[in-house]
């Protein structure tokens, strides 16, 4: 099998790498990530410009790439130089929009024009669906929202959210505008960088996206397609730690030698880049198989997430513990992209929960061959 990227996508990689190399340093990045809205509006549409939302859609709906691969080569990306921002918000909110073909909306968000983030997690939904409480009413000719998000990205400083909300017995999409009345967002900075917030509706108005009662399979696509994102991103962050951790250990001496030369390091340093390549893998096969059916995207999906978590777990541990104290200072860039790999362990569903997951779909399988 060819794992190359191909000629269009190696181009994309090695733009966006140089841009945000020369303008998107480390000490640019801490600065944006933790002070302010958390993110660089400037550098998202910079970003936008070469094309790096274009390449997460279709070129159907106006995108010049949607595949899984361009998708995962982007968010690679985004994971080698820490880039926080309302990306993987923005990734399910256009998809679903495209689904329903509101190519208006979408053509603002890909010129980075317009930032439209995705508004659907609860207080107590686990990452499950089918607990989503937010509801949404039909009040003359239009629908008014009533509920609460909670932790969703850069809430405070988007232009508009796609909420999720049950409307009868199903689940719905609305489009809202941050000044729409009713809506109130107390944001706050994350540990890893970027910001979130959680949003109450109180009647507050939203256009309905898609037929009424029938985006969850929409929505469940739309996260898997996250869930590549995330597994890319991963890796790429996995990439960096075992690269700076070599380095490390190439020059720190002790008893005069660099400590890169005790057998015991070398091992661990083995059973590190072991484990990486089986996440890569990981991330690989949920790329691929997302154009098979649903249980086999989904499954492939979730069993990306549950090797993400449980190796990137391992190589921050390991990168840590290998540097030493310094390895836990704010000035050491090590220290953030292993809060960053913790981090993405837990979005969009843990290790326990795609496991759980991967378990259910197997047995639907099962039941759907018997």
């Amino acid at each position: 099998m060819d794992f190359s990227l191909g000629e269009d996508r190696q181009m994309l990689v090695d733009s966006l790498g140089r841009f945000l190399s020369d303008r998107f340093p480390f000490a640019a990045r801490n600065a944006v990530a933790f002070e302010g809205t958390g993110w660089s509006r400037a550098i998202w549409t910079q970003m936008a410009e070469l094309g790096a939302v274009g390449a997460l859609f279709e070129e159907s709906v106006g995108g010049f790439g949607g595949s899984s691969f361009d998708v995962g080569v982007v968010f690679g990306e985004i994971g080698r130089a820490l880039v926080t921002g309302p990306w993987l918000a923005a990734l399910q909110a256009g998809h679903v929009l495209a689904a329903a073909g509101e190519v208006e909306g979408l053509a603002s968000l890909i010129a980075g024009e317009s930032v439209i983030g995705l508004a659907q997690e609860e207080a107590g939904t686990a990452f499950d669906p089918a607990a989503i409480e937010t509801r949404a009413t039909r009040v003359g000719d239009g629908w008014v929202l009533d509920g609460v998000k909670t932790v969703v990205s850069c809430a405070g400083s988007l232009d508009r959210l796609l909420v999720v909300a049950r409307a009868g017995e199903g689940l719905s999409t609305f489009l809202v505008d941050k000044s729409a009345p009713g809506l109130f967002v107390r944001d706050y900075l994350l540990a890893d960088g970027g910001s979130a917030g959680d949003v109450t509706f109180a009647a507050t108005p939203g256009v309905p996206v898609g037929e009424i009662g029938q985006a969850g399979p929409v929505l469940e696509q739309a996260r898997s397609l996250a869930l590549v994102a995330l597994s890319w991103e991963a890796v790429a962050v996995m990439d960096t730690l075992r690269a700076m951790t070599l380095d490390y250990l190439r020059t720190r001496k002790q008893f005069g030698i660099p400590i890169g030369k005790f057998q015991a390091l070398q091992h661990r340093m083995a059973t590190l880049a072991l484990e990486i390549e089986q996440a890569r893998s990981a991330a690989i096969n949920a790329a691929d198989r997302y154009r098979g059916d649903r249980l086999e995207r989904e499954r492939a999906a979730s069993a990306a997430k549950v090797t993400i978590g449980k190796v990137g777990s391992l190589v921050a541990e390991e990168a840590i513990q290998m540097h030493g104290g310094i390895g836990m200072t704010w000035e050491l860039a090590l220290s953030h992209y292993a809060k960053r790999l913790i981090m993405i362990g837990h979005e969009l569903g843990d290790e326990d929960f795609h496991l759980a997951r991967y378990i259910e779909l197997g047995q639907e399988d099962a039941f759907a061959l018997a």
